[in-house]
């Protein structure tokens, strides 16, 4: 009878063992997993060594030598593009010169017209540099620029020398007189302008020469 009042009062003990504040002390009890380490999570560098053969290797080389070749034709392409917007811009400049040149002999005569009229106020002289003024605005519209050269040193790129006289007042070398203007089209020379270039002052023994020749 004794066992079996010993059996009963150690029934609930067994049972308080396996609640569930037993088991969570049970949990505490045990130790907790260390924490990984930072660094195992990080990839390994690549050595110095590694990094410079993968630099060196066959294909980044071509693929620089590519980068390069391609970086060479946007370049040329580029340019090849300016060269030709420049050079469609000056065949519409000179598209006209032929028109424009054969225009030139009018407006010489208009000047000349101008030049010998006696009386400016005229009705038919105001015309005459009317319509001069509407010759001039158009060439100025097309490009098209006068070369004044009296005064002016003589540049044989310009200029055509039809003649060469002494003068006294003006250095040899210099344009003494212009008969018919010169013109340029876009920069570039339509007409060069027919000149008398100077030869300087007389030498003394030209100047008695040309002396004596008058006296007789």
């Amino acid at each position: 009878m004794l066992s079996k009042s010993k059996e009963k009062n150690k029934a609930p003990d067994a049972a308080q063992e396996n609640t569930p504040d037993a088991a969570h002390d049970s949990a505490q009890e045990q130790p907790s997993a260390a924490p990984a380490p930072e660094d195992a999570a990080k990839p390994s560098e690549p050595a110095p060594a590694a990094a410079e053969a993968e630099k060196n290797a066959p294909e980044a080389k071509e693929l620089a030598a590519q980068k390069d070749r391609y970086m060479r034709l946007m370049a040329d392409f580029d340019n090849f593009r300016k060269r030709q917007i420049r050079e469609r811009e000056e065949w519409l400049k000179r598209a006209n010169e032929e028109l424009l040149g054969d225009l030139l002999p009018i407006v010489d005569h208009l000047e000349l017209a101008l030049k010998k009229t006696a009386a400016p106020a005229d009705p038919f002289a105001a015309g005459v540099k009317l319509v001069y003024d509407q010759f001039i605005s158009l060439l100025d519209r097309y490009g098209v620029t006068p070369i004044d050269a009296k005064g002016q040193p003589f540049d044989p790129s310009i200029h055509e020398a039809l003649s060469q006289m002494t003068s006294p007042t003006v250095p040899a070398h210099v344009v003494l007189d212009q008969f018919r203007r010169g013109w340029r089209l876009a920069g570039r020379l339509l007409r060069p302008a027919q000149v008398v270039v100077s030869a300087g002052a007389p030498n003394p023994e030209q100047a008695s020469a040309e002396t004596d020749s008058v006296s007789d």
